[in-house]
């Protein structure tokens, strides 16, 4: 039998973009699922984004 995906090629994952968690730092890497809202991927994790900070809406002057 043989494999239906291939091996992805050594040092694939280096290729792909990267930037950190809003909250916590850590570094996302891209994934086929974010593809369409990478821009928009703000949190690495459920725990990060109900941690987000909160908005200054409620603060006064």
């Amino acid at each position: 039998m043989s494999c239906a995906h291939p091996r992805p090629l050594p040092g694939f994952k280096r290729a792909l973009p990267t930037k950190p968690c809003a909250v916590c730092g850590r570094p996302m890497s891209w994934r086929r699922k974010w593809a369409r809202t990478w821009e928009a991927v703000k949190y690495c994790s459920d725990a990060c984004r109900r941690r987000k900070p909160e908005s200054g809406s409620g603060a006064d002057g």
